[in-house]
C-alpha cells in the first residue's frame, strides 16, 4: 500500500506509569501495523525510550509535528508527536501522578481533534489511570465520557468486541447501587439503536441480531425480583422492533452468553458494566477491543487497564492493542 493512501491512526500513549508505552513499542514492531496504516503515537519521548529499553526494541523515534511529517517516517521507526516532557519522578512505575494525569488528558484531546479535523482517520487509546486524571483536575469516569464531551454528543455507547462476542453497555462506569435508576426506557432504546447501527457496520449485516439482557435474575420472575424488565426493558425492545431492529429480550444473562458465544447473536446489550464485560473478557482477554459507538470519529482501545503490576517488566501482551489497531484500520477503510 502506498504510504500516501494509508490511514493515519493516532495512538495515545496512556498512563506512562503503566504498560501503555510498552505495549505500543511491542505492537509497532509488527510489520502488519506499518503495512496497513501510519501509526502516529501521541505521548512522551522519555516514557517511550524507557519502554523501548525494557522491551529490548531497536525501533527509533521519528519526530512528527505534523501529519505530513508522520507520513514520511522511515522504516524501523515510530512517528512520535511529543506533547509532554515528563521526568522519571513524574512516571514511577505503578504510581499515578498529577503531572502524568494532565499529560494523558492532553494526548486524548489532541488525538480527538486530529480526528475531528479530518487529519487522522481514527484514534486508538492505550490504558489510562482515572485516578491520575482526577488528581490533575480532569474528572471523567473514563475515555468514553471524555471523548463524548469533546465530540459534543450524548449519543454514545461503549462496546467491547472480539471474534465471538460483541457486548455494549446501557450504563458504563457507575456504582452498582445507581444502576437501576439509570436503566431507563430512553437509555435502553438509545443503546439498542446505536448498537444495531454499529454492529451492522462491523459485520456488514443489514439487520444484525441483538440480544438485550435483563437487569434482574431470571428476568425478574414476573416482577418478584424487580420490575425493570416489565416496565422498562421489554417496552424498549418492543419499540426497537417496531423501528425494524432485530432485537430480542429481555433475556436472562446467566444463560444468554452460552448461546451468544455459539454465534446465535451478532451483539449483546448488557445493562451494566460487569454483567457484560466479565463474560466478554473470559473469552477475549487478550484480543478484545473497546469501541466507542455513536461518535463522529472512530475510536478503539485495548480492553484492559494500566496493569501496574506488570509495568516495567516488558511482559505485558500487546495483542489487545494490535486488535484495536486492526479494528480502527478496518473501520476507517
Amino acid at each position: 500500500m502506498n504510504i500516501d493512501s494509508k490511514p493515519v491512526i493516532a495512538i495515545t500513549m496512556g498512563d506512562p506509569s503503566g504498560i501503555g508505552p510498552e505495549i505500543i513499542i511491542k505492537a509497532l514492531q509488527s510489520p502488519d501495523v506499518t503495512n496497513s496504516c501510519v501509526p502516529l503515537v501521541i505521548g512522551d519521548r522519555l516514557a517511550l525510550e524507557r519502554a523501548r529499553a525494557v522491551c529490548g526494541s531497536t525501533l527509533k523515534f521519528f519526530a512528527s509535528d505534523t501529519i505530513e511529517d508522520a507520513r514520511t517516517f522511515p522504516e524501523g521507526s515510530i512517528p512520535l508527536l511529543e506533547l509532554s516532557h515528563l521526568t522519571e519522578a513524574d512516571m514511577l512505575y505503578g504510581a499515578p501522578s498529577n503531572v502524568a494525569g494532565d499529560a494523558v488528558y492532553r494526548y486524548i484531546c489532541h488525538a480527538a481533534r486530529l480526528c475531528l479535523d479530518g487529519h487522522a482517520a481514527a484514534m486508538v487509546t492505550a490504558p489510562i489511570s482515572k485516578e491520575a486524571m482526577h488528581r490533575a483536575g480532569h474528572d471523567y469516569p473514563g475515555h468514553t465520557e471524555l471523548l463524548a464531551e469533546l465530540c459534543g454528543t450524548d449519543n454514545f455507547v461503549m462496546m467491547l468486541a472480539g471474534d465471538l462476542l460483541r457486548v455494549s453497555l446501557v450504563t458504563i462506569h457507575e456504582a452498582l447501587s445507581d444502576v437501576p435508576r439509570l436503566v431507563t426506557f430512553e437509555q435502553v432504546l438509545k443503546t439498542i439503536r446505536i448498537t444495531a447501527e454499529g454492529v451492522a457496520r462491523l459485520t456488514g449485516k443489514k439487520s444484525p441480531k441483538l440480544a438485550v439482557l435483563a437487569l434482574n435474575p431470571h428476568c425478574g420472575e414476573g416482577g418478584k425480583f424487580g420490575t425493570e424488565e416489565l416496565e422498562v426493558i421489554a417496552p424498549a425492545v418492543k419499540a426497537a422492533r417496531l423501528e425494524g431492529i432485530n432485537a430480542e429480550g429481555p433475556l436472562s444473562a446467566d444463560t444468554l452468553f452460552h448461546f451468544a458465544r455459539q454465534g446465535g447473536y451478532d451483539g449483546v446489550v448488557a445493562m451494566y458494566h460487569d454483567q457484560g464485560l466479565i463474560p466478554l473478557k473470559m473469552l477475549h482477554f487478550d484480543d478484545g477491543v473497546n469501541i466507542t459507538l455513536g461518535l463522529p470519529i472512530i475510536r478503539t482501545s485495548v480492553d484492559h487497564g494500566t496493569a501496574y503490576n506488570l509495568a516495567g517488566s516488558g511482559t505485558a501482551s500487546e495483542e489487545s492493542l494490535l486488535a484495536a489497531i486492526r479494528m480502527a484500520v478496518k473501520m476507517a477503510g
